[in-house]
C-alpha cells in the first residue's frame, strides 16, 4: 500500500499499490492482494455482501445496532474525509473490510473489520486496520476508539498488537464482556 497523502481523500478511489499476499508452499503466487476505498459506482454491491457477511458472523445477533439503515446509506455512512470503507481485494473478489465513521471531531470509530475464513492468515485484519488508522489520522482524529465483542480474541489481540487500549465506550453494545478500545493517533502503531 502506498503511503497516504497529506490531505484526506475527497472521494472513494483507489488508495495505492498492490499489496501482496503469501503464495502457499509449492503454489505458483495468487494474484496480489490490493487495499482500495470503496468506489460507490462499481463496488457497493460487493461492499454490502460482506457487510452482511460480517453481522452473520458472531454467535451472537448484531440487531441492536441498527444495521439495515447502516446498509440502506451505505457509502453516505462512511463517507470521506470524515470516514472510509477500505476493501481488500484478490482480483474480482472481496477478501475482507474495515470502515471508519465520526464519532466527533475528535474521535472516529474502528468499524466491520473483517477477513472471510478463507483470507485468513495473511494478515489481511493487520493491514485493513493500519489503512483506518492512516485515514483517521487524515481526517485530523485524536483517537481511534472500537468495540469488539468477547468471541473475537484474535482481533483483541490485533488491537493491542497495535496500540489499542481499553477505554471508555463510544456506542452502544449490550453484549456482555464487549471490550472498548482506543488509539491514540498522536503516537504512530507498533511495527
Amino acid at each position: 500500500m502506498s503511503a497516504p497523502s497529506s490531505s484526506p481523500p475527497s472521494s472513494f478511489a483507489a488508495c495505492g499499490a498492490p499489496v501482496s499476499d503469501r503464495p502457499g508452499a509449492g503454489d505458483a503466487a495468487p494474484p496480489a492482494v490490493q487495499l482500495r476505498d470503496l468506489d460507490v459506482a462499481h463496488e457497493l454491491p460487493q461492499a454490502l455482501a460482506i457487510f452482511r457477511e460480517y453481522v452473520a458472523s458472531p454467535t451472537v445477533s448484531l440487531d441492536y445496532q441498527g444495521h439495515a439503515a447502516e446498509f440502506a446509506d451505505l457509502a453516505g455512512h462512511y463517507a470521506p474525509p470524515q470516514g472510509g470503507l477500505v476493501l481488500a481485494w484478490r482480483g474480482d473478489e472481496v477478501l475482507g473490510c474495515a470502515a471508519l465513521r465520526r464519532v466527533d471531531a475528535q474521535r472516529g470509530e474502528l468499524k466491520r473489520v473483517y477477513v472471510r475464513p478463507a483470507a485468513r492468515g495473511l494478515r489481511l485484519g493487520e493491514r485493513l486496520v493500519r489503512a483506518v488508522i492512516a485515514r483517521a489520522t487524515q481526517a485530523g482524529y485524536q483517537r481511534l476508539c472500537l468495540d469488539v465483542l468477547p468471541e473475537f480474541q484474535a482481533a483483541q489481540r490485533l488491537y493491542e498488537r497495535l496500540g489499542f487500549v481499553d477505554a471508555e465506550a463510544v456506542t452502544f453494545n449490550p453484549v456482555p464482556g464487549t471490550r472498548f478500545m482506543a488509539l491514540n493517533l498522536a503516537e504512530p502503531p507498533p511495527g
